[in-house]
């Protein structure tokens, strides 16, 4: 790529953020990392890839723990050893590892996989048997200590949310991370418009759904084919613009080659009408009751 061709695509993907409760700005297309790091001959191409994605303005890095047993966390260290400063980062906390006595530990094991002394934002990468008062005082303290600067959750309904909000300091839960694309859209029902309302963003993750039959469904499909042929661009590429339709979503997908980076980001400069929209409507429909939280 040009220079030149990289800074068009960074304007549009600049132009595109979310604000956090605190202000902070991020954009509202960032770069998943579920997979990455454990296959060695992938690595050279996922860091270049990855590293990439934030001179096109994909400054948003989100791993976790889980991914890989550390594998994840320990490649993106290697991306951003030397740009810290540039990037907004995320990673998440086993539901098990999140007490009082062990989310520390468990904050200190990442911090040292990503080669860093803090993360922009930590998560409860699921809810899990422990009080949620212990996580969030876990979260407290090391917010005191500097370790992270914001705290939220991930794969959290809204009965869990209203029950997270309602706990002391629970309100300081800054985001919630959960599926969300196309082809799953139950929380527009109740959990999105709830989080709008509290003024708490979402993130997308796998909003491309997550590989296999699921995203060939998806991205087969005969209206969004048409869709991607009259903005001269791909289903998938449409597909991915459609999650940050509006604020306060965060969409986080994958790519592990520097083409799908391309594409990715391109995506940020594709404004869907409001046909387009209805006419996804029709095949990817609203949902018109309260439905499960969707897990990957």
């Amino acid at each position: 790529m040009t220079n030149n061709e990289i800074s068009e695509i960074r304007d549009y993907v600049e132009k595109r953020k979310v604000i956090l409760p605190d202000g902070t700005k991020v954009s509202a297309l960032g770069q998943g990392t579920w997979y990455m790091g454990e296959n060695y001959s992938k690595k050279n191409e996922e860091i270049k890839s990855l590293k990439l994605g934030l001179e096109l303005g994909m400054n948003l890095i989100d791993t976790a723990e889980m991914y890989g047993d550390g594998l994840s966390e320990e490649l993106v260290g290697e991306v951003i050893n030397d740009i810290r400063k540039d990037v907004f980062l995320i990673s998440k906390v086993y539901p098990n590892n999140a007490g009082l006595n062990s989310i520390s530990k468990a904050c200190e094991n990442s911090l040292k996989r990503l080669k860093t002394d803090y993360l922009d934002l930590y998560l409860l990468h699921w809810r899990g048997g422990i009080p949620l008062e212990e996580t969030i005082e876990g979260m407290e303290r090391l917010k005191k200590e500097g370790k992270i600067l914001r705290w939220g959750v991930s794969n959290f309904d809204t009965d869990d949310m209203e029950e997270l909000l309602n706990k002391s300091m629970g309100g300081n839960c800054v985001v919630n991370e959960v599926l969300y694309h196309l082809g799953s859209r139950g929380i527009e029902f109740d959990l999105l418009p709830w989080q709008r309302k509290k003024n708490i963003p979402t993130i997308a993750y796998c909003p491309l759904a997550q590989g296999g039959l699921l995203k060939n469904e998806l991205l087969r499909n005969e209206t969004l084919d048409e869709i991607a042929e009259e903005h001269s661009v791909k289903p998938l590429q449409i597909a991915l613009a459609w999650t940050i339709r509006e604020k306060n979503i965060i969409s986080i997908p994958k790519a592990s080659t520097v083409d799908h980076v391309i594409e990715n980001a391109k995506a940020t400069s594709i404004t869907l009408s409001s046909k387009d929209i209805e006419r996804l409507e029709v095949v990817f429909q609203k949902p018109n009751r309260k439905m499960s939280l969707d897990i990957v």
